[in-house]
């Protein structure tokens, strides 16, 4: 094995990129769970954005187009289990499972049509002096637009739910739904448009797979992004910051794998590319048992004014 072909330089920038999808999912669905409802269709909604965006992408010959199209198709999708959760007060683990299940069925017949074709990509953004640092310019200074937009996208979450008005009635609603109701607050409306924003930001974190990573389309392509993302809001103790951190851990630890393999580490293929999923378990079951949660309180409940 010869670890002197992996450049730390080019390790951390890869990093940057692999992350960012998961941050998107990850961000979105903490807001959905700080308000108190568990959506686990996130895998669902990336697929679905990925090969909406990657559609939209190549025939409007704009990626910034398609990532709008992939937000849209991502918050579309949502908006049906808001619908069903909400209103018809359906169970919220099954539902999710079935609009996961349904964003595959959807996404393998919207991409059956593009399979093969290469799709326009972001360019790089030019930062100027900061990305003529010697080594810091290619690690974190050289990426195109949405590994920045996805960062930012965790800072405004943070000082929303930390600094105003909104977040507060947002946690309320989580913590205790009848009180806030009795408060005057509006629940559901509140849910709704939290479930909205994650299904947009699941959106554009598979977008980002199928315009940028790779950038094609190819069924089944988030190999279970939307499950890691769930995982890591749990690993955050739904807090903003620690997103962040779980989501370049694990971004790490996929690219470090891939790296090992091309340098011909001698551990099976089928162990380093399962290392990243083994990882993330084994990190959950550490929390599991230290005990250190910090669930909203309703998570998962439904709630009904008459209730």
């Amino acid at each position: 094995m010869d670890l002197s072909s992996i450049s730390p330089i080019l390790l951390v920038a890869s990093i940057m990129v692999s992350a960012t999808p998961i941050l998107f999912a990850a961000i979105g669905e903490l807001v959905v769970e700080k308000a108190g409802v568990l959506n686990l269709g996130v895998e669902g909604m990336m697929i679905t954005g990925a090969v909406v965006g990657f559609a939209v992408g190549v025939n409007t010959d704009s990626p910034l187009v398609g990532f709008v199209a992939a937000a849209g198709a991502g918050a579309a999708l949502s908006f049906v289990f808001a619908l069903l959760t909400q209103y018809l007060l359906s169970n919220q683990v099954a539902t999710g499972l079935g609009l996961t299940l349904a964003g595959l069925g959807l996404s393998a017949l919207i991409g059956k049509p593009y399979e093969g074709v290469k799709s326009p990509t972001l360019p790089k953004l030019d930062l100027g002096p900061l990305s003529d640092i010697p080594a810091l310019g290619t690690m974190f200074f050289r990426h195109d637009i949405m590994v920045y937009v996805a960062v930012l996208m965790v800072i405004l979450v943070w000082a929303f739910l930390k600094f105003t008005r909104g977040g507060l009635i947002l946690r309320a609603v989580g913590e205790s739904h009848d009180s806030a109701h009795a408060l005057g607050y509006k629940v559901v409306r509140v849910r709704m448009i939290a479930i909205l924003f994650g299904g947009a930001c699941a959106g554009l974190g598979g977008a980002y797979l199928s315009l940028v990573r790779v950038p094609q389309w190819t069924e089944g392509m988030t190999a279970g992004a939307g499950w890691i993302a769930l995982a890591i809001v749990v690993f955050a103790s739904w807090r903003p910051w620690r997103i962040l951190i779980g989501a370049y851990l694990f971004g790490g630890v996929t690219v470090l794998q891939l790296n090992l393999q091309a340098a011909g580490a001698k551990v099976p293929v089928a162990l380093l590319s399962a290392s990243p999923y083994l990882i993330t378990i084994l990190v959950l079951v550490i929390i599991s048992a230290r005990g250190a949660h910090g669930a909203p309180a309703s998570l998962g409940r439904s709630f009904h004014a008459s209730s």
